[in-house]
């Protein structure tokens, strides 16, 4: 246990340097600089070899690093698979390694990619935007339903009301879905109102009532909730981050604790041992 906490407290101090993030972040925008190399099919066939050769460098830091951060966890093994991004680059590494992979080209292709992805493991605004798209899911996807319903609503009105007439943009269901759908966006609203306006003066009541519900209250119904989940994402990350530092000091304390512990037990047992020796060369004086 001593070793595993002796090990953890030296992996930890190479793994919280400055220096350390720094390396590792060059590497992944190295990796990232390579990837796009590759795609010149000129490039990549004069110098395979040379890339080929370059990519398991890469892999071989990535692995090393990885190995670290576990080693830096060596006292607290579930405390490394706790972080989601440690989860993520074992399993990026772990993945890479299997035969699926290195004989599938595309899925190669894509583990390396995914790679160029744990920048954002040193970025920490990035990962909290990250974070924030992650919480805002429960969210979007009770807005993208809301806003289905309403686009099947208006696009049957649509079709009841404009299908004969402009059968070219509310012939079907899903004509009628797609013009709303480019409505939203307000992308040729005019041509629509005057498009309407021809076939009935009440169908100003209809793209109004359309554009006012679905492109600024479900709109700003969606911004609602990316900010909430942003706030969220703030407030998590500072939580995650002073828990971090008060936990690697309390458990940097409770290793100097146990190993004062153990300085002093040794030193009361050889205590023991002489007084338990003493006690047994005095009978052979008196003898």
């Amino acid at each position: 246990m001593n070793k595993a906490g002796s090990l953890a407290r030296r992996c930890r101090r190479i793994t919280d340097a400055a220096w350390f993030s720094t390396l590792a972040f060059v590497l992944i925008l190295a990796n990232a600089a390579v990837l796009g190399v590759e795609t010149y099919a000129g490039f990549k066939a004069r110098y395979d070899a040379q890339l080929t050769a370059v990519e398991d460098v890469f892999l071989a830091a990535f692995a090393v690093e990885t190995a670290l951060r576990a080693l830096a966890h060596a006292d607290r093994p579930r405390e490394f698979f706790r972080d989601p991004w440690n989860v993520f680059d074992l399993a990026v590494l772990l993945l890479a390694a299997l035969p699926f992979a290195q004989q599938n080209a595309t899925a190669l292709r894509l583990l390396r990619l995914a790679r160029v992805l744990r920048a954002a493991r040193f970025l920490p605004q990035l990962r909290v935007i990250i974070v924030a798209v992650g919480k805002s899911l429960p969210g979007t996807v009770s807005f993208l339903l809301v806003g289905t319903l309403l686009l099947y609503v208006y696009a049957m009105v649509g079709w009841v009301f404009f299908a004969d007439d402009d059968p070219q943009h509310y012939g079907s269901i899903g004509r009628a879905a797609l013009t709303l759908f480019l409505l939203m966006t307000l992308d040729g609203l005019g041509d629509a109102v005057r498009g309407g306006l021809e076939i009935s003066r009440w169908s100003i009541l209809y793209f109004a009532s359309y554009v006012l519900l679905a492109s600024f209250v479900l709109v700003n119904l969606l911004i609602g909730v990316v900010i909430q989940s942003l706030e969220e994402a703030h407030r998590s990350e500072a939580r995650r981050e002073r828990p971090a530092s008060d936990t690697e000091l309390l458990h940097d304390r409770i290793a100097a604790a146990r190993a004062a512990l153990d300085e002093l037990e040794e030193g009361l047992a050889a205590v023991e041992r002489e007084r338990s020796g003493g006690r047994q060369e005095r009978p052979r004086v008196r003898a």
